[in-house]
């Protein structure tokens, strides 16, 4: 299996903008990534790691709290609306390098 052309960047708003809310909990975000994409069904650890990483320190993922009547564990993660236009037209490819 090969690894697929996005970012972690990208595989998360991919995860964000196929929701129907456009949030994720964590571990949906994981589940999505590894339900779409098989490279990454055999091992966890380490792709997990990135995306937490991702989701902490690109200031284009808000997390939001759960409200009082959502039951469960986890905040929710969503898109912040400035970031849209970094996605707009399905443009979730990796972007080459400047030489």
């Amino acid at each position: 299996l090969s690894r697929p052309p996005y970012s972690y960047s990208a595989l998360i708003a991919l995860a964000l903008h196929s929701a129907p809310d456009r949030r994720r909990t964590l571990s949906q975000i994981y589940h999505f990534v590894a339900e779409n994409f098989p490279f990454y069904r055999r091992g966890t650890a380490g792709w997990q790691n990135s995306i937490r990483h991702n989701l902490s320190l690109n200031d284009c993922f808000r997390k939001v709290p759960r409200d009082e009547d959502d039951p469960g564990k986890g905040s929710y993660w969503t898109l912040d609306p400035n970031c849209e236009k970094m996605f707009d037209n399905g443009n979730f490819r990796r972007r080459r390098g400047r030489r």
